[in-house]
């Protein structure tokens, strides 16, 4: 899976807890099999590091039987050339999921009761995932997008298509007027049902939201609701309904340009804001204490910026990451301190490499 199927949903039922053990193994790969010789052994290491463990914690036969299997079933499930910078494997008694990451990861193997997710959560808003609804007169598509990445979201009532009773294309042809399609109540009333849905996704996933469609429909769209109204750019073109993907991505990429220029404006603005009020922080000691007593509300991380560190007296101290193993040192604090700010209901937001070089890479608007 790839981290935009990461809904909160899905995010809750991976942190519940599980019989002991549930197994996440994480590790860095190499995009699209480039070394996928080096990514297969270092697999088969942890894969035996994580057999190795399962005996060690005294694990019965069986239970550690059940999840061998399942932990062999994710390894013969993976393709080298859909690898990304990262992979995530969790698996317990009753299911696998593979996880393929945009974003770096440490080699890790876990055993808890519930799984590890730092990573995912993370990974998932570097990717800074987004939405874009297509909109014609008699069909709606939902479409999924993280990156350069682009996949059509089936279900959560998309594709929504609008019954063939309400909907009469020779009257187009003998009105002449595209706009004229978009003025009767039918399609008023189809277009209220898809803002609906579409709010109700936004509910429950949210993520900036574009609009692809001819201008009449586009139109009559922001006057139908709420929902759609929110939307962070729009595209005038019609015939994407359904795709493909590349070429609604090639129609997107102006837009998409533009909402994170003007986004990435908007962050450096609230940061600079926040040094002239001194309820900034920065360095990542400093924003990891305001991030564990939730007083962040916006955490900005440069892209790449990792580190390996100790925990000692609620303070982090930079270690190298060859040293010995250390139970008080974390090896993804990065990725740690992204998933507590977001589960603190702060914003996170990537920045490219050197944005913050004066900060030590992360910085922090504070509540107070």
């Amino acid at each position: 899976m790839d981290t935009d199927a990461l809904t909160p949903a899905l995010l809750r039922q991976l942190r519940a807890q599980k019989p002991y053990p549930a197994v996440s193994v994480t590790m860095p790969t190499h995009r699209h099999g480039q070394d996928s010789e080096q990514d297969a052994v270092r697999l088969r290491n942890l894969m035996a590091e994580a057999e190795r463990r399962l005996g060690d914690d005294g694990v019965d036969r069986e239970t550690r039987d059940g999840v061998r299997a399942q932990l062999e079933r994710a390894v013969a499930e993976l393709d080298p050339r859909q690898a990304q910078d990262g992979l995530a494997i969790l698996a317990d008694t009753r299911e696998y999921q593979v996880w393929r990451l945009p974003r770096s990861v440490p080699e890790r193997v876990v055993l808890s009761d519930s799984f590890l997710t730092r990573n995912l959560v993370s990974a998932k808003a570097q990717a800074r995932p987004y939405w874009v609804l297509v909109v014609s007169a008699d069909r709606t598509t939902l479409w999924s997008g993280a990156g350069e990445s682009l996949h059509e979201h089936t279900g959560d009532g998309f594709p929504r298509v609008r019954p063939q009773e309400q909907f009469d294309p020779q009257r187009e042809e003998r009105q002449g007027d595209t706009a004229s399609t978009f003025t009767d109540e039918w399609t008023r009333a189809y277009l209220r049902e898809v803002d609906e849905a579409v709010g109700a996704v936004l509910e429950t996933d949210p993520r900036p939201l574009f609009l692809v469609g001819l201008a009449p429909a586009l139109s009559l769209l922001r006057d139908a609701g709420t929902a759609t109204a929110a939307a962070v750019g729009r595209v005038v073109k019609g015939g994407l309904t359904d795709g493909p993907a590349a070429a609604l991505l090639k129609e997107l990429h102006p837009a998409l340009d533009e909402y994170r220029t003007r986004h990435a404006a908007a962050v450096a603005g609230r940061l600079d804001a926040a040094r002239g009020k001194r309820s900034f922080a920065a360095g990542l000691d400093e924003v990891w204490g305001a991030v564990r007593d939730e007083r962040a509300g916006l955490v900005v991380v440069e892209e790449h910026f990792q580190r390996t560190a100790r925990v000692t007296g609620g303070h982090l101290q930079p270690v190298d990451p060859a040293a010995a193993p250390d139970p008080e040192v974390r090896e993804d604090i990065v990725d740690e301190l992204v998933e507590t700010a977001l589960d603190g209901g702060a914003e996170v937001v990537f920045v490219p490499d050197g944005t913050l070089s004066e900060h030590g890479g992360v910085a922090a608007e504070l509540r107070y």
